[in-house]
């Protein structure tokens, strides 16, 4: 399998903040991932998952008309592709609740660039092998 295979799969962005959206979306497209969606709340990203169909996700857990881990088991009963928490709640329950929610990752506000980079080319490796 070639990285651009993965390079090519679309993902689905939701946070509430715009600067950090376009921020996220500035990471992945430097990094050659150009088939992203965007939304801020949990209606708009269900409403673009139906049609967008992505292949990952990566989450917010604090959104402003719910929560990132009621979003992904929404999404989940769509479609099953890896999901990837990105938010300020650090908290050790939180990563818990989100794990045992079956996310494939859970990354803590700020973060490094290239460390989501590295976490977002993993599960895009064990998740579609050849």
């Amino acid at each position: 399998m070639s990285i651009d295979y993965l390079k090519q799969k679309r993902i689905l962005l939701v946070d509430d903040e715009q600067e950090l959206l376009e921020m996220v979306v500035s990471i992945l497209n430097q990094d050659g991932f150009l088939n992203i969606r965007t939304a801020k709340t949990v209606k708009e990203a269900v409403m673009i998952s139906e049609t967008f169909c992505p292949e990952c996700a990566i989450l917010d857990v604090m959104l402003p008309d719910g929560n990132g881990f009621e979003l992904m088991e929404r999404l989940k009963s769509l479609s099953d592709y890896p999901i990837l928490f990105l938010t300020a709640r650090g908290e050790d329950e939180d990563k818990f609740r989100g794990f045992g929610l079956g996310a494939d990752d859970y990354m803590v506000k700020p973060f490094l660039p290239k460390e989501l980079l590295f976490r977002v080319n993993a599960i895009l490796r064990r998740s579609y092998k050849d």
